[in-house]
């Protein structure tokens, strides 16, 4: 690399937990990243949702080169065995973060990434690739638009800025896009969103975390307006991966979310649609007519609002310039696909990976954090500070560091495939092997 482009900073997209986590990374290390961000604030993805409380402690969710640098300003860590909301963790770490005098000037709010190349050459040219700077088009909401180069680039965009669609085959249900206006890609806050979804009928689409979050909000709501209707359709009918692993889960609050949902559930709160694929959306007297299929044919069940909790997948588009090797499915590296694929497990036990399970051909240029997982939905925090941790290491030439990979995640207790022995954990993953296991196949892999 000449001295020209290695002078270059490192350009991290996005401003969320885990881009803020790979720019402390990248200071630690002596490096220079240039942080760009398309909204007006850190975190705003996760402003979104800030009245949720996240199952995950304060101990999971603080990035360990983010919080040595917050330290080295006065900054007190939260109580580790503490639940944040995500409004807490932007007011009480990712805004702290983003102001920091090391932080701060490299950062660029209102500043979208809308393409990326390399500098003169585009996909198709072999000659000279890897030594050519990235080149980065930016569009900022002032109107102004540049060209930024780099000599590597992270994308820490997630996925939140793209739902999946409620329609049972990826795509949009037949009358999905015409009724857009009553159907939210979030979860509802029983607060902020009182006046759209009190004494109204909703349909809560979808059966992860943020389905079950949004059932409890509208629980609240129906508390106080009790003309409120709820109901739940999912595609499965798996109850048991549904509610979660309760006692054998390792994050009580999680295994907390399984519990209330199922009271909810056999109190009558709750009206469970399983399994019912949604096909088609078309207008009815005073609200929705919402057509699925079920184990009995077609059925129908008229609403006023729907909540879209069915997942999200990465936005590629600004990537179209980049050789990538995406898995055919999940879309996320080849490499990655088959420790993350929910058809296999969803125990919560990824195997650690890093630097080398994250490489594309494009060389010097990762996808980290949400956005890594492609399509799968199992992704934590702590997954994603990891990642950076490894691939920075990467980055400045620290291959031992890059191959230590160390993941110690809570088992959610539910396993979707795989075996477990007594005394192991699940997914066969012996418990011995959780904590700080290498990655076998970033040793064999050498840069």
């Amino acid at each position: 690399m000449s001295n020209k482009i290695s002078s270059l900073p490192v350009a991290v997209i996005g401003a969320g937990p885990v881009g803020l986590a790979a720019a402390a990374h990248l200071i630690e290390r002596g490096e220079t990243p240039i942080i760009f961000e398309g909204g007006e604030q850190v975190g705003a993805n996760m402003r979104d949702w800030a009245h949720v409380r996240m199952f995950s402690p304060w101990e999971f969710t603080i990035d360990t080169a983010s919080a040595r640098l917050l330290e080295s300003h006065g900054w007190q860590h939260p109580p580790k065995v503490g639940l944040p909301t995500g409004g807490e963790m932007f007011s009480q770490y990712l805004k702290p973060l983003a102001e920091l005098p090391e932080i701060a000037p490299h950062l660029h709010l209102g500043a979208k990434v809308i393409a990326i190349t390399r500098r003169a050459t585009d996909k198709m040219k072999d000659a000279g690739r890897d030594s050519a700077p990235f080149a980065l088009h930016i569009e900022y909401s002032d109107g102004r638009e540049a060209w930024i180069e780099a000599r590597a680039v992270i994308d820490a965009t997630g996925t939140w800025q793209t739902p999946n669609p409620i329609g049972s085959g990826g795509l949009p249900a037949v009358g999905e896009k015409r009724h857009r206006d009553h159907i939210l890609y979030s979860i509802p806050s029983a607060e902020r969103d009182r006046a759209r979804f009190a004494d109204k009928r909703v349909m809560v689409v979808g059966s992860g975390h943020s389905a079950i979050n949004a059932l409890l909000e509208l629980a609240k709501l129906q508390a106080d307006f009790p003309e409120t209707r709820v109901y739940w359709a999912m595609r499965g009918s798996n109850m048991t991966r549904v509610y979660g692993g309760g006692e054998d889960d390792a994050l009580p609050a999680r295994a907390r979310l399984g519990q209330k949902t199922r009271e909810l559930v056999d109190s009558g709160v709750v009206t469970i649609l399983s399994p019912f694929r949604i096909h088609e959306i078309s207008p009815s007297d005073g609200g929705m007519n919402v057509t699925g299929e079920t184990a009995d044919g077609l059925d129908s069940v008229i609403v006023d609002e729907i909540v879209a909790a069915t997942g999200a997948r990465p936005d590629l588009d600004m990537l179209r310039e980049l050789r990538l090797d995406i898995d055919s499915s999940l879309e996320s590296t080849r490499a990655l696909a088959p420790m993350i694929d929910p058809n296999i497990h969803s125990c919560g036990t990824v195997r650690p990976h890093g630097e080398a399970e994250l490489r594309h051909p494009e060389k010097d240029f990762y996808i980290v954090g949400m956005k890594s997982y492609g399509r799968a939905p199992t992704f934590l925090l702590a997954t994603g500070y990891e990642q950076v941790r490894s691939v920075v290491a990467g980055l400045v030439g620290d291959w031992e560091s890059a191959r230590d990979v160390q993941l110690n995640l809570p088992e959610t207790g539910v396993c979707s495939g795989g075996s477990s022995d007594e005394g192991g954990a699940c997914c066969g993953t012996p418990a011995s092997a959780q904590i700080n296991l290498l990655s076998l196949d970033a040793i064999r892999i050498k840069r």
